[in-house]
């Protein structure tokens, strides 16, 4: 691709900053479009979520990390002389001949979908690391190592048994990959935007690359049938965008392919600005188009490029490393504050009628409904599930006890159970009641772009709670800041950001003006 300058008609870093702008971004409404039979049917069939290839790789590279380790260790067990001498030893060379096996394979490209599906077309490079990697360690053993007589035997072993090793597992994972893609459950699943003839060429074009990992779901297009057929390329037109919404709420899909000319800006901009609310990679179909971009703006599909708009927050091993966050902190939790658990529960118990705990609804992951547990803080008869009464300063249903662990938040703590369960994260926007409103206004009509803060996993603490954001949302200024804050969180994450975000918690609940 040759770099060329960018025209003014069509900035892509300035469509990007334009769909983050929160303050000109259109949020879909409130209500759910009612989306068709069809599509319904068709999202049912993808509500099962997916393997994602970067997950599935980097399994893969864990396991002929560890295989291989293993496998020195069993050859310098079974063939030393003296196992027990050269223990340390073998455990410095089986880790690092291991590791440089792994890094010579990445650098060679073996570590792709395409490649793995094709094993033994690509055998030659597989074979080839493990070799350069086994010659590295006997020339380093050669020329710094102490003399071992049993070393070449060893060596020997381990190479001839890895390379047999690496030989089946990847035929076998090969297997297992196509397997996969012809059942759906290793694939990227995409919806095209746009309808016609841009359509139909984007999904030609995709259908000709011998290495598709693409499964089109159906197409979603705001024009008539008139302008834009029922069935394109053999795929149903399901709805409009505003529909697509909706319909990408109830299934699983990875990406959103937008199929019109980048002459079009204005339309563009504006499915972008409905579209960039949901938890999905957004692309704009480049393959019809003579103007080319820097290379890193793209990604391709065979052969097929299309330019990167917006990207899933928080996607493959990222989520993976925040879940295994959230566990870790959360149980550490609940080994430090079972006293307070314990004491709170009898407090509440004591001193009114009802259960411990309130289960409340509100919006969770990609705007799902989800039970959130609390400690009850107010009498039973006058609880309010919906919370569509905000609790204000001296509050006539709020209890003695329910004041108090209102203002310290430990109201909140029960939410640890719902950490370890999946339904929340202990950092990321607060999970709002699905009724709740500002005065006669819900915060979806006062804050355009509001569910954007739903494509990521709501959090027991948050970036706005720790800057002042929490309790009372009275005015529409609070809900507005809230949402600012909530979505500078979600664009700039990062695990040390979380720590630093969980380990203020604390002391910036200090401040209890705003919680009643």
């Amino acid at each position: 691709m040759n770099k060329i300058d960018k025209p003014d008609a069509f900035d892509l870093d300035a469509m990007r900053r334009g769909v983050a702008d929160r303050a000109s971004a259109a949020s879909p409404p409130e209500g759910k479009a009612e989306i068709s039979d069809l599509a319904r049917q068709i999202a049912s069939q993808y509500a099962v979520a997916n393997y994602s290839p970067s997950i599935v790789i980097g399994q893969l590279r864990f396991l002929e990390f560890f295989a291989l380790f293993a496998i020195a260790l069993g050859a310098n067990y079974f063939v030393a002389e003296d196992p027990g001498g050269h223990f340390l030893a073998g455990l410095a060379t089986g880790s690092g001949g291991a590791l440089l096996a792994l890094v010579l394979m990445q650098l060679s490209d073996c570590y792709h979908v395409s490649i793995l599906r094709g094993p033994m077309r690509s055998m030659g490079r597989v074979l080839g690391s493990w070799t350069v990697a086994v010659a590295v360690l006997a020339l380093a053993n050669l020329f710094f190592a102490q003399n071992d007589s049993a070393f070449p035997s060893v060596l020997s072993a381990w190479y001839f048994i890895g390379a047999g090793y690496l030989i089946i597992e990847r035929n076998l994972i090969g297997l297992a990959i196509r397997r996969w893609g012809r059942n759906g459950v290793m694939e990227r699943r995409a919806v095209i935007v746009g309808g016609g003839k841009p359509a139909k060429d984007l999904i030609r074009a995709l259908e000709q690359q011998p290495e598709n990992d693409i499964r089109i779901c159906g197409i979603f297009d705001d024009r008539n049938s008139e302008r834009s057929p029922d069935v394109v390329a053999g795929y149903p037109k399901l709805g409009t965008v505003a529909e697509l919404v909706e319909f990408a709420r109830l299934a699983h899909i990875d990406m959103l392919v937008i199929s019109l000319p980048l002459s079009a800006e204005a339309r563009i901009m504006h499915l972008l600005k409905m579209l960039w609310v949901l938890p999905v990679d957004i692309r704009l179909a480049a393959h019809s188009n003579n103007l080319r971009f820097r290379p890193r703006a793209y990604s391709h599909v065979g052969a097929v490029p299309l330019l990167d708009i917006l990207d899933k927050p928080i996607r493959d091993w990222d989520s993976v490393a925040k879940r295994a966050f959230d566990i870790f902190f959360s149980v550490l939790a609940l080994i430090l504050l079972w006293p307070v658990f314990i004491a709170t529960a009898i407090a509440v118990k004591t001193t009114s009628k009802g259960p411990v705990l309130f289960v409340q609804k509100r919006h969770g992951f990609n705007n799902e409904v989800i039970n959130v547990l609390k400690f009850r803080s107010m009498y039973t008869e006058m609880s309010d599930p919906s919370a569509k009464l905000a609790v204000t300063k001296n509050d006539p249903r709020v209890t003695p006890v329910g004041r108090f662990i209102r203002k310290t938040s430990i109201d909140e703590l029960p939410q640890i159970f719902n950490v370890l369960r999946g339904d929340l994260s202990l950092v990321g926007p607060r999970p709002h009641a699905v009724a709740g409103q500002t005065r006669d206004k819900t915060f979806a009509e006062i804050v355009e772009g509001y569910f954007a803060r739903h494509r990521v996993k709501p959090g027991v603490t948050g970036w706005a709670q720790i800057n002042g954001w929490r309790g009372e949302i009275d005015t529409d200024d609070k809900i507005k800041f809230r949402t600012a804050y909530d979505l500078y969180y979600i664009e700039n994450w990062s695990l040390l950001f979380d720590l630093k975000i969980l380990f203020l918690t604390p002391i910036r609940l200090l401040n209890t003006d705003n919680a009643y």
